[in-house]
């Protein structure tokens, strides 16, 4: 059965197009249920998720293991004031500590909050520690990025979607291309306290930089006395194959900041990581959030924490994830450009296909995925999925390119 919208979808739409603002552009499918790998929307017609919410459902829909991390919380207690401690929160922090193999851990609540609070970190450090002049530091980052919407982070964004029309812009960050070393040299002064890349970008179009590239930014930011922040929001907890993508290069950094799939697709839940030297520099007062680290929130991310520590999914997304690239490499080249990534995702760049007009072809034929950057698409099905389907979202895929 086609995957077209039916009345009841099409009445909700029309709701959601007169009352929210036009901040997204949503294919016409309207989610009521879903489980593992598939969703079912109001009119009844199945669609297998091939985007996991950009890696926030690195587990699945309503995986059980977190679900019943969730109701056995929710049972006990969902808030209290950061005014007091809960039974939830150190456990949390020592055991995403132990996963990512620091020290210490701040937890906030959305993958923008979790980048703000990096960039807080490393201006504070940078001042206290490296004796930068207050006011004048720096921090590197690279074109094409993505770290999120708020005004601070569009301010040093390549994007113009973005960025246009949201001045005036915070300064205090340099851009330079994205995978190139020599530009990053040539970019590190005294002023300059840390560098922010992500791995492997993805809203650019899932880009995986040059072979060296990470293992080089680490060098120089040790040579130059520089923070090395890794921004593993999507590309980490399993979804490049390994539980963070800078393994590739064995490379790792000063600061992890995490979200998204932390949350098992349940609640929204991020965190900097990072060592005591770094994150000590806050004192009380000087950083917080009222929902940051809540009881219900560390509950289901230790639930996370423990899936991820016997690395059956990381496992699980470098077996699929070899398959999945392979079987993109034989879409035919008169219709696709480009096919990059690694694990469990794909950024997949067309040669005359809008990225808009395939995924609604995609839909259609009742898989879900979503464009970017004009001629791409973004494939990161959850870690989950089954060979069989994720064969079946292909041929689907191969499909609607012919």
């Amino acid at each position: 059965m086609a995957g077209t919208a039916g009345p009841r979808a099409a009445q909700l739409r029309a709701q959601a197009d007169a009352h929210s603002a036009h901040n997204y552009h949503p294919l016409p499918v309207v989610i009521t249920e879903a489980e593992g790998s598939w969703v079912t929307d109001v009119d009844g017609v199945r669609y297998l998720d091939m985007l996991a919410a950009y890696s926030a459902i690195n587990f699945g829909h309503r995986h059980p293991r977190l679900v019943a991390a969730a109701q056995r919380q929710l049972e006990r207690v969902t808030l209290v004031s950061r005014a007091f401690e809960h039974d939830q929160f150190g456990p949390f922090c020592a055991e995403l500590a132990a996963l990512a193999g620091m020290e210490m851990v701040l937890p906030m609540n959305t993958g923008a909050e979790a980048v703000e609070t990096a960039i807080k970190t490393a201006r504070k450090w940078g001042y206290q520690v490296k004796g930068v002049p207050e006011g004048e530091a720096v921090i590197v980052v690279f074109d094409g990025n993505f770290h999120g919407r708020t005004t601070t982070i569009v301010s040093f964004s390549t994007d113009p979607e973005a960025r246009d029309g949201f001045g005036p812009y915070t300064p205090g960050f340099r851009i330079v291309p994205y995978g190139d070393l020599t530009a990053l040299a040539a970019a590190l002064d005294e002023n300059v306290v840390a560098v922010l890349a992500e791995p492997i970008q993805g809203e650019a179009g899932v880009l995986v930089p040059p072979p060296g590239f990470l293992g080089g930014v680490r060098d120089l930011c040790t040579a130059h006395g520089v923070l090395f922040i890794a921004d593993e929001i999507q590309s980490g907890l399993g979804r490049t194959g390994t539980t963070f993508a800078c393994e590739y290069e064995d490379v790792v950094p000063d600061m992890y900041v995490l979200g998204k799939a932390l949350g098992g697709g349940i609640v929204p839940i991020s965190a900097v990581v990072s060592s005591a030297e770094i994150l000590g520099v806050f004192r009380p007062g000087q950083h917080g959030s009222t929902f940051g680290g809540n009881p219900l929130a560390c509950a289901i991310a230790r639930e996370v924490i423990a899936m991820l520590a016997t690395g059956e999914y990381q496992e699980r997304s470098a077996k699929l994830g070899t398959h999945l690239h392979n079987r993109l490499r034989d879409l035919p080249g008169s219709q696709v450009r480009d096919v990059r990534g690694r694990g469990l995702w794909a950024g997949v760049e067309f040669t005359r296909l809008s990225g808009r007009k395939a995924c609604e072809r995609l839909a259609a034929r009742r898989v879900l995925a979503k464009d970017t950057h004009g001629s791409t698409i973004r494939l990161a099905p959850p870690l989950v999925i089954s060979e069989d389907d994720l064969d079946w979202g292909i041929d689907q895929l191969e499909a609607a390119v012919r």
